[in-house]
C-alpha cells in the first residue's frame, strides 16, 4: 500500500501543473459550459483515473525508462513514431504557452507588460538548463503541495461565502467561449491534453516500480485525488464567476478578491509552477532533439527557448484556445492505443504480476537475515525469473533493490545491505544454505 500511495502522490504532482494552478484551463474546458460543465469535470475525472491506472501499469509492466519503450511495444512502428513526435511537439507547445502564462501572471498582478514577464521566465529557463536541472526541479516541485493546499483553502472559503443567489451564474459562465464543444468532448479533450503532457513521466514513474498491480492501484488512487481537486477548483471558479471569468489568471484574481496579501503570495506560487513546467518541457525537448548529437545541446536548447519566447507574444489565452485542443485530440488517440493494448493483454499483465510477486517473496527470503534460503529456493527463483516477460536478470535485480530498501527501512530487522543483491553471472549464490534444504521450525 505504501508503494501505491507513493505512486499516487507522484501522479498527482505531475498532473497538477502550472495550467491547473492558473485556473484558465478549468474555465475554458469546463466552466464555459455553465453548470453542465461540472458533469464534464466528473467525466474527465473518471477517465483520468482509469487512463492513469492503465498508463502507470503499462510503464511498470515494460519497466519503461522512456515513453518510446512502451509506444514501440503496443503499436505499429508508424503509429509509434507519430506518438513519439506528438509528445515532442507537445513539449514545445506547452513550453511556449507557459512562457505566455508567465507574462500574463505578472502583468495581472503588477502591471508589467506581458513580454517582460515572459522574457524573465525565458532567461531563467535558459540559465537553469545548464545547471543541475534535477535538483532545481525537485526543489520547485515542492510547490505542488502548496497548490493543493491553496485549492483546498479557496474551496473552503467559497463554500463559506456562497452567493445569496446562483441565478444567472450558469448563463454568465456560458458566455465564455470554449475551444472544444460539446461539454463531453471538451472533457475528453482535456484528458487527452493532460495525459499527453504527462505521459512520458507517468510511464517512467510506473517503470520505476516492479509491481504492475501496485502501479495500477497508485493510478486509481491518484486519479481519484486529482478528480477531487479538479472538482474543488471548478466549483470555486464557478461560484465566483463574476470576479474571475474575464481574468487572464483566474485563480490569482480569486485570491486577490479574498485578500490582496494572499494574491502577493499566490502570484509567486503560480510563477514557480510555471517555471517548473517550462524547464521540464524545454529541457526534455532539447535532450530529445539532440539525442544523437549531445554536444549540440547548448545551441539547440537556447534556440528552442528563444523560438518559444517569440511565439508567446500571441498571448496566453489565445494560445490555449488554438494549441491545446490539437494536443488534446492527439492525446485521445494515444490513450485509445494504450488502453486497447492493455485490454487485450490483461491476462498477460496479471500473470506477470504474480510472477514478480513470487520473485519478491523468494528475494525477501534470500535477503532477510533471519530466514533460510536453500538450493530449492534458488531453483524456484531462477525458474520464476525465466518465466517473466521482462529480461530475467533485470527484473530480479530491480525487485531485489526494492526488497533490500524495504528491509533497510524496517526497524525490527537488523539488516546490512550486501555489496551485490545478486551473485555475478555463473557464480554460486553465497546466500544458499548448504546444510539442509528443509525448513527449520525456528527459521521459516
Amino acid at each position: 500500500m505504501k508503494r501505491s500511495i507513493s505512486i499516487a502522490l507522484a501522479f498527482v504532482g505531475l498532473m497538477v501543473g502550472a495550467g491547473f494552478a492558473t485556473g484558465q484551463e478549468v474555465i475554458q474546458y469546463f466552466i464555459s459550459f455553465g453548470l453542465t460543465g461540472i458533469w464534464g469535470v466528473v467525466l474527465s475525472g473518471v477517465l483520468m483515473t482509469l487512463a492513469g491506472a492503465v498508463i502507470l501499469q503499462l510503464g511498470s509492466y515494460f519497466i519503461a525508462d522512456e515513453h518510446n519503450t512502451v509506444f514501440r511495444n503496443v503499436s505499429h512502428p508508424i503509429v509509434s513514431r507519430i506518438l513519439d513526435w506528438s509528445v515532442v511537439l507537445t513539449l514545445f507547445a506547452v513550453g511556449f504557452v507557459m512562457l505566455a502564462g508567465a507574462g500574463s501572471n505578472l502583468e495581472q498582478q503588477f502591471g508589467l507588460k506581458s513580454f517582460i514577464g515572459a522574457g524573465i521566465m525565458t532567461l531563467m529557463v535558459i540559465a537553469t538548463g545548464f545547471l543541475d536541472v534535477d535538483k532545481v526541479s525537485n526543489i520547485i516541485s515542492m510547490i505542488t503541495p502548496v497548490i493543493i493546499i491553496a485549492v483546498v483553502f479557496v474551496f473552503g472559503w467559497t463554500m463559506l461565502h456562497l452567493p445569496e443567489s446562483t441565478a444567472g451564474l450558469s448563463e454568465m459562465a456560458a458566455e465564455k467561449s470554449s475551444p472544444v464543444s460539446p461539454w463531453w468532448l471538451s472533457a475528453l479533450n482535456y484528458n487527452g491534453l493532460a495525459l499527453m503532457l504527462g505521459v512520458s513521466m507517468c510511464l517512467v514513474i510506473g517503470g520505476s516500480h516492479s509491481d504492475p498491480k501496485a502501479a495500477g492501484r497508485g493510478g486509481l488512487m491518484g486519479g481519484l485525488l486529482y478528480t477531487l481537486m479538479l472538482l474543488m477548483a471548478a466549483l470555486s471558479l464557478f461560484f465566483n464567476g463574476p470576479l474571475v471569468l474575464d481574468a487572464p489568471v483566474p485563480m490569482l484574481e480569486l485570491f486577490n478578491s479574498i485578500n490582496p496579501w494572499l494574491a502577493q503570495i499566490m502570484v509567486w506560487i503560480i510563477f514557480a509552477m510555471i517555471y517548473n513546467t517550462c524547464i521540464g518541457m524545454f529541457y526534455a525537448l532539447g535532450r530529445r532533439l539532440t539525442a544523437s548529437k549531445p554536444e549540440r545541446f547548448a545551441p539547440v536548447y537556447i534556440g528552442v527557448c528563444l523560438i518559444g519566447y517569440a511565439v508567446s507574444f500571441v498571448g496566453f489565452s489565445t494560445l490555449m484556445t488554438y494549441v491545446y485542443p490539437i494536443i488534446g485530440y492527439i492525446g485521445i488517440l494515444m490513450v485509445m492505443v494504450l488502453v486497447a493494448w492493455w485490454a487485450k493483454s490483461r491476462v498477460r499483465i496479471n500473470r506477470e504480476s504474480k510472477i514478480r510477486e513470487r520473485i519478491g517473496a523468494l528475494l525477501h527470503r534470500r535477503l532477510h537475515p533471519e530466514r533460510r534460503y536453500t538450493r530449492k529456493h534458488a531453483q524456484q527463483l531462477r525458474k520464476a525469473a525465466e518465466a517473466a516477460d521482462a529480461p530475467n536478470r533485470d527484473i530480479v535485480e530491480m525487485i531485489g533493490e526494492e526488497v533490500s530498501a524495504e528491509l533497510e527501512a524496517d526497524p525490527e530487522v537488523d539488516y546490512e545491505r550486501p555489496d551485490n543483491i545478486l551473485p555475478p553471472k555463473g557464480k554460486t549464490d553465497p546466500a544458499i544454505d548448504d546444510a539442509s534444504d528443509s525448513h527449520s521450525p525456528a527459521k521459516n
